[in-house]
């Protein structure tokens, strides 16, 4: 499982360039075969996910999953999906990431996909929904609403998708025992960080790790042998642990 945010974007710990991620999504199409939570897996088998649902994910990586036939999970906070908008493409991706959440700059510029484009992307077959919370936040903090982050975001993208969201993406990676009990209950899949790799789509303790593939270097550069074998070697101390 691989973990990206932005493309383009000016916050470059969580974002690749275009060119980049092109690169990248290219070498996988050679490579492997994208799966989505639930399917088949085999040794080649690999799950894209791409947190928060940015209008530049519609933009630039919604064509390239086209263009090389490949499958990618989108996690969604909900609250901030709009049914639709005018706002001009060049608006919509003009915000610095730090002013994206900022006031009602989501109604002002929809720099989130629309649920008309969401459901577009999933019609096609190369997008799957996960909830990413009601409002993105951090769920191990004290007075957040669980159940209307994690049960009502999975209402809301169902009642406005026409579609089952059957996964739940962890913000931030913040997680407590609360949140992870609720989410399992209503969600066969849930995804938290941790650069280590996953036996099944059971995860380890329950959760599914995913590696981190925002400011990618080269397009290879998760698949070198020594990056994989730090992922096996976290694999394994974790699996031993039966901690998550």
């Amino acid at each position: 499982m691989i973990m990206y945010h932005h493309i383009n974007s000016d916050d470059l710990p969580l974002s690749n360039s275009d060119s980049m991620l092109e690169a990248h999504l290219r070498l996988i199409s050679t490579r492997f075969t994208t799966a989505f939570p639930g399917e088949s897996i085999t040794s080649e088998s690999i799950c894209l996910t791409f947190d928060d649902a940015y209008y530049d994910f519609y933009h630039y990586v919604f064509p390239l999953l086209k263009k090389y036939n490949l499958k990618a999970l989108l996690a969604v906070p909900s609250a901030f999906i709009l049914s639709d908008t005018d706002v001009m493409s060049e608006h919509r991706l003009s915000l610095k990431h730090h002013e994206i959440y900022e006031a009602d700059n989501y109604k002002t510029y929809a720099p989130f996909c629309t649920y008309t484009e969401l459901k577009e992307m999933v019609q096609s077959g190369h997008v799957m929904v996960a909830s990413h919370s009601m409002n993105h936040v951090n769920l191990s903090e004290e007075g957040v609403d669980l159940d209307q982050e994690i049960f009502g975001s999975k209402v809301a993208l169902e009642e406005n998708l026409g579609f089952r969201v059957d996964s739940f993406v962890l913000p931030y990676g913040k997680y407590n025992d609360a949140a992870v009990a609720l989410a399992s209950e209503y969600y066969p899949y849930v995804f938290r960080i941790g650069n280590a790799l996953n036996p099944s789509w059971n995860g380890i303790g329950g959760l599914i790790y995913r590696i981190k593939g925002d400011g990618l270097k080269t397009p290879e550069e998760l698949f070198k042998p020594m990056k994989q074998l730090g992922f096996w070697f976290k694999t394994m101390i974790k699996t031993l642990k039966g901690s998550r």
